[in-house]
Parts: structure tokens; sequence; C-alpha cells
């Protein structure tokens, strides 16, 4: 995915917002951890937020026979040697 506004033809467009001082200095502070102008970091998130929405909104659908697979699967309780190991492992908060 793109992280610009520029369409494939290169052209850009033009966006203008009214944001309260409070929510724009915390955007430059974030920005600027992330080494990117305002711009740049807005632009980022409202794409990641806009692909979220129209993923949110995806259907899928599956026959009977693989719906009832795929909660026969998730039905069943968690098994094998990477779970046992990953159940084994030292908890980072004690």
């Amino acid at each position: 995915m793109m992280a610009n506004t520029a369409d494939r033809s290169g052209a850009t467009k033009p966006v203008q917002l009214r944001i309260r001082k409070d929510i724009s200095d915390l955007i430059d502070r974030a920005a600027g951890v992330n080494g990117k102008t305002r711009s740049e970091f807005m632009i980022d998130a409202s794409r990641r937020a806009a692909e979220d929405a129209l993923l949110d909104q995806t259907f899928v659908q599956v026959d009977d026979e693989s719906f009832r697979r795929y909660v026969e699967i998730l039905d069943k309780a968690p098994e094998g040697e990477g779970f046992a190991r990953l159940m084994n492992v030292a908890k980072p908060w004690g």
C-alpha cells in the first residue's frame, strides 16, 4: 500500500482539517518519535483506519460442511508440543 496521498499517476489532493491544539500537539509528538511529519503521520494513521474499516465489512461465505469443520477446530482444546512449550515458557511479569 502507498503511504502518501499520491495515486498511481502521482497526483496529490489537498485535505484541510481543523483540530484542537492539544490534539495537534499530540499528533506532532507521535509523528516526531516516528520520524515523520505531521502530514505523513496523519496519512498513515488514516489509511490504516480506512483499511481496518473496510476489512471489518468483509463477508466470507462458506458451505455448511466447511463451517462445521471450522467450528469443530475452534472447539478443540489446544494440544501438541508447541502449545506445551508455550505454556511452560517463563512469563515476563513474574
